[in-house]
């Protein structure tokens, strides 16, 4: 009795050792997906305000970034079209990644189309929030041959 005892200890002590190694390596891919790793930045431009119009980005290359959002009173759970014009940067796929600034809203990522010469364009939907106003930051990462770029915006939402 002791010794089955001990056997089934020893088994659910492997069991527990190997879903813990499983859920290691799923963890380390999907950072990987969420928080990919970035190798060049432009800076944020504050003043910019995509409910006027579209916001550009300097990439540190020198290449520029254009995005922007259509309806301009960016709706929340309302289909939002986005457009990313590129310059001076070769981009083989483009995705802009959503994030709530100060309030997590969950992974909300999309791919765009290649439209046309250095132009790709999508579709978002952005989840509705507690507050009445809630501030984002889309991240616009460029796959090139150099490694990932990416380009923050900032703008908000109301309900």
């Amino acid at each position: 009795d002791t010794a089955e005892t001990k056997k089934s200890g020893q088994l659910w002590t492997i069991v527990a050792l190997l879903v813990f190694a499983i859920l290691m390596v799923v963890s380390y891919k999907l950072k990987d997906l969420l928080e990919p790793s970035v190798s060049a930045s432009a800076a944020l431009d504050e003043s910019c305000d995509l409910r006027e119009s579209a916001c550009v980005s300097v990439l540190p290359n020198g290449g520029k970034v254009s995005f922007s959002l259509s309806p301009n009173d960016i709706p929340i759970l309302r289909p939002l079209k986005l457009q990313v014009k590129t310059e001076g940067v070769k981009a083989s796929t483009v995705e802009v990644d959503f994030v709530g600034i100060g309030m997590e809203m969950g992974y909300n990522r999309s791919t765009l189309d290649k439209d046309g010469d250095n132009q790709f364009t999508g579709t978002a939907v952005l989840p509705v929030c507690v507050r009445s106003k809630m501030d984002w930051e889309a991240k616009v990462l460029l796959k090139t041959d150099d490694g990932l770029v990416m380009a923050p915006f900032r703008f908000y939402t109301t309900k």
